[in-house]
């Protein structure tokens, strides 16, 4: 039975530890980033404590929003760059063995060597044993934290043990200023020294501190450690003598200890770290002090720090049971995203690093990788997604100014961000194989200011929380809108919006073969992301109170007019798609040339960053149909199809998933995939197409892009966040199904064949929902504020239920059901509404109260887009009035739904301040007619009524 105890722990033991059992210099960088711990204040690289900066080694701490700017001349120019600043180490500890040198056991000859992260604690163990030119044989064990709770701690228990020795030994521990940002080989030429007027000195008993200051933003880092040492049974020692050791930017405590063979020796090193930009801190220098003046020993804080560990996992673990390697990389993804962002960042200033506080790619900027990461938070502690969209509301101003400057109205955000929000990106860079001095294109990527309205809008869904909207999400979801209708040019030629000078996600395309200027025209990804922000912007509008509307369109100067013209853009933006239904990446992107890749995968092997091949050979990506990543396609990874269903029909094309499925097809056979978010991105579309197998085999490339550096060097300068946090959103809302709306939560599994057992929870409205999944069972438990009549809207694969808090829940699911045909769409159970309307206010209204009764509603402003919505999906109940936008009046489509076969029987209420058309429309079959003169509510008790007694089944 004991034995059978000792390999069931050893089971479960192997998914929440990263392991390594040997020394090997040529991976130690990228262990150290992967090995990194953090706690969304401050992360420091997995290093040895021993060691400095090397071509093996590389100790890096990053503080969050600690960035510095400096100025570099090459070639005659003055480049800037500003940086996340790499801060003094904390790490250092050796020691030497009599008169010898400075031990750093990756110089000796290694015997045994054992690192171990524990992710479920955030504890780094190592276990070296080595042997000096001498003969003699030290074990060194080390266990190393950064405290979750406390932001400002960090602590190192570090033993050392003579094997076959004994006599003097000084032992050294300190703090080191002396540091540049020299982590990223590509940067080594650039202006690296950050920090300048270091002072150190020491205070209390056994207590040092280093302060040092930015020399160009002027933040101050104070860092402090109480150096101890004691013996094996937890006593303190005294030493034979005890210095301290003051250089210009380091200071040490130097400790000369007698050690007898096979005794161990014990030094405890406890790390407060502050800046003077800690808004809750009066006296950063007073509070660092104090912080390691008065604290614990190791074995306290690690308590404290495991049950700090303990209370996030039992929010965030995703529990799979039949997928070893699946489980443990999901969990070393959620154990690196905590520590880039976590409830320590809820009230800093700060976005989310693109690699987080892992390294200095980058330059630790902050991109678009926010929409892979935010479904995380909200998921499970929305109050990080409300911090980091916080950070770029108090960057709207900027963002203004800058759309401004470029002749747009609105908010246009930087496509790199730091500090002050300003565009981080660089206009020129030099190819450093001709010499030569060229644009640089990246920051043209207007469609970051998007991707941050689509984050805003997720959160909205997830949490309902209309203060936030109403204090700052409204306005930055209107100045986005307002710069993107200042984007869109109307062309009279076509009748068609047009917008020019954009990139998509896929850098390899910079610009049209042979233009003067970067960009395209009509970006597909882009043009449907605007008319998306702008519907989902005049929908919030609709719903906070008129007075707050107001305010927020005066602050902006948006008149009711520009609103109207918003709305005309969602109906007229112009998509380019071919006859085969093919959405072109861009304007002109069909008439580029075909690349032989069978010729380039066989000469190169790898050929992920494809563009740098090309330009190897004289030839440039952007004559050629070869993308670094996903673009078009990045349409259906973000938005709900059922929406980009509406979207396309809205603006007069078609959309269903076979033409999904084409685009898929068509897209990923010219994709290099030399972005690791491309896999990400064909993940969730290969699941929604049903593409069997496909997904899995995707899922298992992103799940090992960092922990084995698939990239080819990328993971040891920093993580990618966004493929970390896109990985957990794939188990959660590709192979799960969880999608959560305004109105409901929508579960609908598509598990492949390998994750058969799933255990998961999340936040929703204030509410915890608790998921099981096996077989084809659904098991469903919310916490929350309960009260008689409380309950959630949960729609799983397809039939919706109302959930009651506090009662355990066992319902059946199936696999994602594709498009149910016109004959057997009566199996579904749950109530839709189709709200046809010209009057896009008075529908929004009308939308909010039916959805707040639970029904699924669906608009319509045209008479020909409600026509191809009940052609493409199951109506209970139709609302028309007779003003609606285009040709087609409300009674001429009344007459056209009454004589078709498929849907003649959905009762109709007419929507009307024409009362004297009441009698015609009874006459002629209407199930009801209600003035628009009296109250919405009239209009909502009706359709209850009406799909209560003898709606349509």
């Amino acid at each position: 039975m004991r034995k059978q105890s000792k390999n069931r722990k050893r089971k479960t033991g192997f998914s929440w530890k990263l392991t390594y059992n040997s020394f090997k210099p040529q991976e130690e960088s990228l262990r150290e980033a992967l090995c990194t711990l953090g706690n969304g204040y401050f992360g420091t690289r997995g290093a040895t404590s021993e060691c400095s900066s090397s071509r093996i080694h590389y100790p890096g701490t990053y503080i969050t929003g600690v960035y510095n700017k400096l100025g570099t001349r090459i070639a005659g120019k003055l480049i800037k760059n500003e940086d996340l600043v790499n801060c003094p180490n904390w790490l250092p500890i050796t020691f030497k063995i009599g008169k010898g040198d400075w031990i750093n056991p990756a110089a000796e000859k290694i015997h045994k060597w054992h690192q171990e992260l524990n992710l479920k604690t955030g504890i780094l163990k190592r276990i070296v044993t080595f042997s000096t030119q001498d003969k003699k044989k030290t074990t060194i064990s080390e266990e190393r934290l950064v405290h979750m709770a406390d932001c400002h701690r960090a602590a190192i228990k570090y033993q050392i043990k003579p094997e076959n020795y004994q006599g003097r030994v000084i032992v050294r521990a300190g703090l080191d200023g002396d540091i540049e940002n020299n982590g990223v080989a590509r940067y080594r030429e650039l202006n690296s020294k950050h920090l300048k007027s270091v002072t150190v000195n020491s205070f209390s008993n056994n207590c040092i501190y280093l302060k040092a200051k930015t020399s160009q933003s002027k933040i101050i880092i104070f860092e402090a450690a109480k150096i101890n040492v004691f013996n094996p049974a937890g006593k303190k020692v005294k030493p034979q003598s005890e210095k301290t050791k003051k250089e210009k930017k380091s200071i040490y405590k130097e400790f000369e200890l007698d050690f007898k063979k096979k005794q161990t020796c014990q030094l405890e090193k406890i790390v407060a770290i502050y800046t003077s930009k800690d808004r809750d801190v009066g006296d950063p220098m007073q509070a660092m002090k104090n912080s390691v003046k008065f604290a614990h020993r190791f074995k306290k804080i690690a308590q404290t720090q495991k049950k700090a560990w303990q209370s996030l996992w039992d929010k965030f673990d995703l529990d799979i049971n039949n997928s070893k390697f699946t489980q443990k990389v999901i969990r070393l993804h959620t154990f690196h995203l905590l520590e880039t962002a976590s409830p320590n960042t809820v009230n800093l200033d700060t976005g989310l690093p693109a690699r987080g506080l892992h390294g200095e790619a980058y330059r630790g900027h902050i991109f678009w990788d926010e929409i892979f990461t935010t479904p995380f938070y909200d998921a499970h502690l929305p109050e990080v997604t409300q911090s980091l969209l916080l950070y770029r509301y108090r960057r709207l101003l900027p963002a203004r100014e800058a759309a401004k400057e470029a002749g747009f109205s609105g908010a246009m955000f930087p496509w790199q961000s730091s500090a002050t929000g300003e565009e981080e990106s660089q206009v020129i860079h030099l190819n450093p194989l001709s010499g030569k001095w060229g644009p640089d294109y990246s920051r043209i990527q207007r469609h970051i200011s998007f991707d941050i309205a689509y984050n805003i809008w997720r959160h909205w869904e997830r949490t309902a929380d209309l203060n936030f909207m109403i204090s700052y999400g409204v306005e930055m979801l209107a100045a986005i809108s307002q710069f993107g209708a200042t984007l869109a040019k109307f062309d009279k030629k076509d009748g068609r919006f047009h917008t020019e000078g954009l990139m998509g996600p896929d850098e390899f395309h910079e610009k049209m073969p042979g233009a003067k200027k970067g960009g395209f025209r009509d970006n597909a990804y882009t043009n449907v992301l605007i008319v998306w922000t702008l519907l989902k912007t005049l929908r919030i509008l609709s719903v906070i109170p008129e007075h707050q509307k107001l305010r927020i369109l005066n602050k902006l100067d948006i008149a009711e007019k520009d609103l109207k013209h918003w709305d005309r853009i969602t109906k007229e933006m112009n998509v380019v798609i071919n006859k085969n239904q093919i959405i072109a990446q861009f304007d002109g992107y069909f008439g580029l040339k075909e690349l032989n890749w069978n010729y380039y995968r066989k000469k190169y092997k790898n050929i992920k960053r494809m563009d740098r091949i090309l330009k190897a050979e004289g030839k440039s990506p952007d004559e050629y149909k070869a993308a670094k990543q996903a673009d078009a396609l990045m349409i259906f990874y973000l938005i709900p199809f059922f929406e980009v269903e509406k979207i396309f029909t809205r603006l007069g094309y078609k959309m269903n998933r076979k033409i999904l499925a084409k685009n898929y097809n068509y897209y990923i056979k010219r994709t290099s995939h030399g972005s690791t978010l491309s896999k990400v991105v064909h993940c969730y579309l290969s699941n929604l197409i049903e593409k069997k197998g496909e997904d899995w085999y995707w899922f298992q490339q992103v799940l090992k892009s960092d922990i084995y550096d698939t990239q080819g060097g990328t993971t040891p300068e920093g993580i990618h966040a966004g493929v970390m946090g896109g990985s957990v959103d794939m188990v959660m809302r590709g192979f799960c199904g969880v999608r959560p709306f305004e109105n409901r939560i929508r579960i609908n599994p598509s598990l492949p064949k390998k994750l058969t057992k799933i255990k998961y929870n999340f936040y929703y409205q204030g509410y915890q929902v608790f998921v099981a999944l096996e077989g084809s069972q659904i098991k469903i438990y919310i916490k929350g504020r309960k009260s008689k009549f409380c309950s959630v809207p949960v729609e799983v694969s397809g039939k919706l239920y109302n959930l009651c808090v506090g009662k355990k829940y066992k319902l059946p699911f199936k696999k994602r059901r594709k498009e149910i045909p016109a004959k057997k769409r009566k199996k579904m159970a749950y109530k839709r509404v189709l709200i046809v309307d010209g009057d896009t206010s008075s529908a929004a209204v009308l939308e909010t109260q039916l959805e707040d009764k639970g029904y699924l509603v669906q608009r319509a402003i045209q008479g020909t887009e409600a026509l191809q919505i009940l052609k493409s999906e199951w109506i209970n109940l139709i609302i028309i009035s007779i003003n609606l936008s285009g040709g087609m009046t409300g009674f001429q489509l009344f007459k056209e739904i009454k004589k078709a076969k498929d849907f003649f029987d959905i009762p109709i209420v007419i929507y009307s301040s024409k009362e004297g058309m009441k009698n015609t429309f009874k006459k002629l079959g209407a199930e009801d007619f209600v003035s628009k003169k009296k109250e919405v509510k009239f209009l909502v008790n009706s359709v209850q009524k009406i799909l209560k007694n003898n709606g349509r089944r």
